[in-house]
């Protein structure tokens, strides 16, 4: 579904005279197949969301290529068939819960009954029914990253991308939603989330640990486990961030 061939990303300026560039993700390869739930995992300023974004096409590589469904950005037929969740909502605020839904809804091809159908369902899995007639602007934040997720979710994608979705959420809300990607999952939707909570990326096929831009990690929760020889996951990627550093250091 998803495959990073080489993909290097760096922001800055390069001029005859200085070369200010920063790489924020250096070589990277990776593949996600169909049905999986990957979790791209690390600290703040690793990297995640650029992935994310090169996914999404919002930006391309430097060097390398991303494919998505086989195609490169900007994804002329894969990418009605992906959802998007971005860490920032991307929501009208000066139009009710219910009226932003129709609205994406349509954007990816819905109408009529299914387009209803669809709508209740969101707003019954974000427990938004009450707030369906609410202007966004007055809803919490919590509220409105469940019905950014309702809105990703909504045309049923094949593939849905998460930037940290469960931010802000209550544990009861937490649950529910990795419960529903569970299913999805079962039922041969791919799933990227971003995270940085560990009891999250547990319960994902793949986790990829990322540390200053580059893939330290790329396997099951219990393989990593058994890799690095720790008792959580938390521990597992100090020793292999401690590892990253060290390879760094001997090659300078």
């Amino acid at each position: 579904m998803v495959e990073f061939k080489g993909a290097v990303q760096r922001f800055g300026r390069k001029t005859p005279l200085a070369d200010d560039r920063r790489t924020v993700l250096d070589r990277v390869n990776l593949r996600v197949d169909r049905g999986s739930i990957l979790c791209l995992l690390g600290p703040s300023g690793c990297g995640k969301t650029t992935m994310v974004n090169l996914i999404m096409g919002v930006t391309v590589p430097a060097a390398g290529e991303v494919l998505v469904m086989g195609e490169r950005a900007p994804y002329p037929t894969a990418r009605a068939r992906v959802g998007y969740m971005p860490q920032e909502d991307a929501l009208y605020d000066d139009i009710t819960a219910e009226e932003n839904l129709r609205f994406f809804g349509a954007m990816n091809g819905l109408s009529g009954a299914r387009l209803d159908a669809r709508i209740g369902e969101m707003l019954k899995f974000g427990r938004l029914e009450d707030d369906r007639k609410k202007l966004v602007s007055a809803f919490s934040g919590g509220m409105k990253r469940r019905l950014s997720l309702g809105v990703a979710m909504l045309h049923e994608p094949e593939l849905l991308v998460l930037d940290e979705p469960t931010v802000g959420l209550d544990p009861d809300h937490r649950r529910r939603i990795w419960d529903a990607f569970s299913a999805m999952a079962g039922e041969g939707a791919t799933i990227i989330v971003t995270t940085h909570v560990m009891d999250e990326a547990v319960r994902c096929d793949q986790i990829a640990m990322l540390h200053g831009g580059r893939i330290i990690a790329n396997a099951s929760p219990a393989d990593i486990l058994v890799q690095t020889g720790a008792d959580n996951l938390e521990d597992a990627f100090l020793i292999l961030e401690g590892s990253s550093e060290g390879k760094e250091a001997d090659h300078a």
